[in-house]
């Protein structure tokens, strides 16, 4: 049977007898809603991005209904957690670690970040611990706590002043290594303070590029960013594996540091090498800071180790979940790829009145493509609208189509749905029409899964 459907600014006809089964599992598509699996504490004003009469959001842990989508922030995410059901995974923070990113990319899982959502707060660290570094203010706080206790505070404050000289920043040159958007914030605001900058990121966007001071110098090299700067901010990904970024602060770059530098890394610890650093630090006047722990180098005089604290304020928590959450929906309600780490972006417009949208994601080789259009041949559906984008072992391909065939009656959409489903090289599809929670269909190694 059919039922008439508004979406998309028209009523469309679509045989959703088809999504009534329980083939996930559970009563999921009873309720007519979208439903978000949390794990970890998830900042209520970015949960409230999701409307509640489209969407359930429930913590993971004792869930009833099998989820849509899942987010998190630091829960280190088991395939097992991942049930036939979730079409996308989203985390609120920019790094994916936690994730099995390969795994999820061969199911056929989109998995998004938040990209800049924390930027502020990260930057905002960054400047502290360039005066953290310049001024020895733990050192001086430290002192003042050892005072207090001996009740000598007052009658010292004064005359051990000298042991704690520092120098200003103003004037000084800074290396941002990685200008994206934590390090082109950091260079900006930087410069704002009176400091030079230089910068290094070989693939510096054209957006970060005119967002940066206009006098900052642009190095071809770490070696040439570093060789005359004051202090240095790490603000790169941690890449594992040949060419990645593991202990990229290693000897090589250090030995073209100058002997009282200040290294800021708030990125990742594994950038830099542990043993190297100490040989460094105990060989110079430099400073070494971080918000990630170091077995090494917790204690050496010259570094200042602090909690993990980038991206922990209330405002990063917000940006980063609303941020999170209207990823989620506009690939749920329209099929949208925005910031993935492992899908090609897909920037799709509204659809056009009297068509449903069809997404399929499949392996990313010769022939799919051409399948999918003839199974739409076959069904005698005509393809509004088509968009096909690809991103190393994954193709993504959208198609608006028209559900009514020749004779004025509706498209049989639930044998087209498993037809190209289960063409070689497909691992999942979609039919959107209006209706939250229903349309989804999964190739488990040859199995049709709805």
């Amino acid at each position: 049977s059919s039922r008439c459907l508004t979406g998309g600014g028209a009523s469309v006809p679509v045989d959703v007898d088809h999504y009534t089964n329980e083939g996930f599992g559970g009563d999921a598509k009873k309720s007519g809603k979208y439903n978000i699996q949390t794990f970890n504490k998830i900042s209520q004003k970015g949960l409230d991005t999701f409307p509640v009469d489209s969407y359930n959001v429930d913590p993971a842990d004792g869930a009833s209904t099998p989820a849509h989508a899942l987010l998190l922030r630091s829960h280190k995410l088991k395939e097992e957690e991942v049930g036939v059901s979730v079409r996308a995974i989203a985390r609120c923070g920019a790094g994916t670690n936690n994730i099995p990113v390969a795994r999820m990319t061969e199911l056929g899982i989109p998995v998004f970040n938040t990209p800049g959502a924390n930027a502020n707060a990260v930057k905002e660290l960054v400047l502290c611990g360039l005066l953290l570094g310049s001024r020895k203010i733990v050192a001086g706080i430290n002192h003042m706590t050892d005072l207090g206790k001996q009740g000598l505070a007052k009658e010292r404050v004064e005359k051990d002043k000298a042991l704690f000289g520092g120098r200003e920043i103003k004037g000084k040159t800074l290396a941002v290594i990685g200008l994206g958007h934590i390090g082109a914030s950091t260079a900006r605001d930087a410069a704002e303070l009176g400091m030079d900058i230089v910068g290094y990121d070989p693939g510096l966007s054209v957006a970060n590029a005119l967002g940066l001071p206009r006098d900052m110098t642009l190095a071809d090299s770490i070696a040439s960013a570093v060789s005359k700067a004051d202090y240095v901010s790490l603000n790169i990904p941690y890449i594992k594996g040949e060419g990645g970024t593991h202990g990229i602060i290693g000897k090589q770059a250090l030995k073209h540091f100058k002997k009282d530098c200040v290294l800021l890394n708030f990125a990742r610890g594994e950038l830099v090498d542990s043993d190297d650093m100490k040989d460094y630090l105990d060989a110079s006047n430099g400073v070494y800071i971080s918000d990630f722990p170091d077995d090494l180098l917790w204690d050496h005089e010259q570094s200042i180790i602090i909690p993990h604290l980038g991206a922990s304020t209330g405002e990063a928590e917000d940006s980063a979940a609303a941020m999170a959450a209207e990823t989620i929906r506009l690939y749920m309600e329209t099929g949208t790829i925005r910031h993935s780490v492992n899908f090609p972006d897909t920037a799709l417009l509204g659809r056009s009145a009297n068509t449903i949208r069809i997404t399929v994601v499949n392996k990313n080789k010769p022939g799919v493509l051409a399948l999918i259009t003839e199974a739409c041949a076959k069904a005698n559906l005509n393809i509004v609208q088509q968009i096909n984008q690809s991103k190393g072992d994954i193709a993504y391909t959208v198609l608006d189509i028209d559900p009514v065939v020749e004779d004025g009656s509706s498209a049989n959409l639930a044998d087209f749905q498993k037809e190209v489903t289960l063409l070689e090289g497909v691992l999942n599809s979609r039919i959107i029409f209006g209706m939250p929670g229903v349309g989804y269909a999964r190739n488990v190694e040859g199995t049709y899964v709805i």
